[in-house]
C-alpha cells in the first residue's frame, strides 16, 4: 500500500471555491429570475403604518440575523465535506479531539447573546406598537359580526366600554361609499368589538392582525392606535378577517381609504349630516305590482334569478342572517343602479317597492356582499 502523502486542498482555496460558486449561482438566477419580485418575496409587505414600520424594521433584523447564521452553518458543513472527505488510501482515523472549552464556551455565550438581543429588541417593538396616544385625533370602534364589518365613528369621550350611540356609522365595508375611512398623518385610535364569535382585523400593509374578542356588555375592547403617513393619502388598503368565523369567513372583507385631513374633515361632516337628518317618510298606501319573495341566509340568496313585470313589483325581502347587514340593488348593463334598497340587518323582513324599469335583462346583488349574493333579474 502506497505512503505517499496526497496534497488536499488548502482552506482558502475551499472559500475561494465556495464564493465562486455562489457567484455564479447568484448570477443564474438574476438572469433567471426577475431579481427584484425574488427577493421581495422574502419580505412582508412594505409597511404603511408607523406601527408596521416598527414591525419590518424588527423583521429586517430578525431576518438579517438568520441569513448570517444559515451561511455559517452551511458554508462549514461544505468546507467540512470538502476539507475532510475521504478518498482512497484513507484507512486510518485523523487524530481524534475530546472536548474543548473555548469551542464549548464560544457556542454557548453566541446563542445566548443573540437571543437577548432578539428579546430586547422584540420587547421594544411590542411596547411601540402597543403604545397609545392619550389624545388620538379620531375614535373608530371597528364591530365585526358573522359576516360583516361596520364602523362607528365615535366622540371624542368615547372608551373602551362606551356603549353611547355613535357619530355615525358605515354599514358598507367596501367600495368608494363604504369601508374604513381614516386621515393620513394623524392618530387614530381603534376598538374592536364583536357581538358573536372570535374575527380578527387584519390589513396586510399595517403588517398588524388583532383579534376581536367577544365581551359582555360592560367589559373592555380590545384596542390600538394606528398612525398612517402623510404621504399616504389617496390610498386603499384591502382588510379582511383573518380568524375562521364560520361559512360566511370569506366575505368578511374591508377596505381602508386614506384621506388627506381636509378631505377627511369634509367627509365626516358629511357623513355626520346625514346620520342626524330627518328620514323621508315611509311611503303610505299599498305595494306596487305583484310581490315577489326572496330569501338571504348564509350570505347568499335563495334564488339566482327572478322575473318581475316592467310595470313595477314589490321584493319581499327576509334576511335571515342574525347581525348581518343586507340590500337590494339593480345594476343595468353598464352597472349603474336602477334601484337601490335600504340596508336590512337581519333577523328582519322587508317589502322594497320597485318603480316600473324598462324590459330587459338585469342584475340583481346585496351590494355589501357582491361576491356572494347575486342573481338575474329578467323584466318583461
Amino acid at each position: 500500500m502506497s505512503t505517499t502523502p496526497r496534497n488536499r486542498p488548502s482552506a482558502y482555496a475551499i472559500v475561494g471555491w465556495l464564493l465562486a460558486a455562489a457567484v455564479l449561482v447568484g448570477l443564474a438566477v438574476l438572469v433567471a429570475l426577475n431579481a427584484s419580485s425574488v427577493w421581495n418575496s422574502f419580505f412582508p409587505p412594505e409597511a404603511k403604518s408607523v406601527q408596521g414600520q416598527a414591525i419590518r424594521n424588527l423583521y429586517d433584523i430578525v431576518f438579517a440575523i438568520a441569513v448570517v447564521i444559515f451561511l455559517i452553518v452551511e458554508g462549514l458543513i461544505v468546507w467540512t465535506v470538502i476539507r475532510y472527505r475521504r478518498k482512497p488510501g484513507d484507512d486510518e482515523l485523523p487524530p481524534q479531539t475530546h472536548g474543548n472549552n473555548l469551542a464549548e464556551v464560544t457556542w454557548t455565550l453566541i446563542p445566548t447573546a443573540i437571543v437577548i438581543f432578539m428579546f430586547v429588541i422584540s420587547l421594544q417593538t411590542l411596547n411601540s406598537v402597543d403604545a397609545t396616544s392619550a389624545h388620538p385625533n379620531l375614535k373608530v370602534r371597528a364591530v365585526a359580526g358573522q359576516f360583516q364589518w361596520s364602523f362607528d365613528y365615535l366622540p371624542e369621550t368615547a372608551t373602551a366600554t362606551d356603549t353611547t350611540k355613535p357619530l355615525f356609522t358605515v354599514n358598507v365595508p367596501v367600495g368608494p361609499d363604504g369601508g374604513l375611512v381614516l386621515p393620513a398623518g394623524q392618530t387614530t385610535h381603534l376598538f374592536l368589538r364583536s357581538p358573536d364569535v372570535i374575527h380578527a382585523f387584519y390589513v396586510p400593509q399595517f403588517l398588524f392582525k388583532r383579534d376581536v374578542v367577544p365581551h359582555l356588555v360592560g367589559e373592555a375592547d380590545n384596542e390600538f392606535d394606528l398612525d398612517i403617513p402623510a404621504g399616504d393619502a389617496g390610498q386603499t388598503y384591502r382588510g379582511q378577517c383573518a380568524e375562521l368565523c364560520g361559512i360566511g369567513h370569506r366575505v368578511m372583507l374591508f377596505e381602508v381609504h386614506i384621506l388627506a385631513p381636509a378631505d377627511f374633515a369634509a367627509w365626516q361632516q358629511k357623513q355626520i349630516a346625514a346620520a342626524n337628518a330627518t328620514p323621508p317618510p315611509a311611503p303610505s298606501g299599498a305595494a306596487a305590482g305583484p310581490t315577489i319573495p326572496l330569501l338571504a341566509k348564509n350570505v347568499k340568496f335563495d334564488q339566482a334569478s327572478l322575473t318581475a313585470p316592467a310595470a313595477g313589483f314589490t321584493i319581499h325581502y327576509d334576511n335571515q342572517d342574525v347581525g348581518t347587514p343586507h340590500d337590494f340593488v339593480i345594476l343595468d348593463s353598464t352597472g349603474a343602479k336602477v334601484y337601490s334598497s335600504p340596508v336590512v340587518t337581519g333577523p328582519k323582513t322587508a317589502d322594497f317597492a320597485v318603480p316600473a324599469i324598462p324590459a330587459g335583462t338585469y342584475k340583481f346583488e346585496c351590494s355589501i356582499h357582491p361576491t356572494s349574493m347575486f342573481g338575474t333579474l329578467t323584466v318583461q
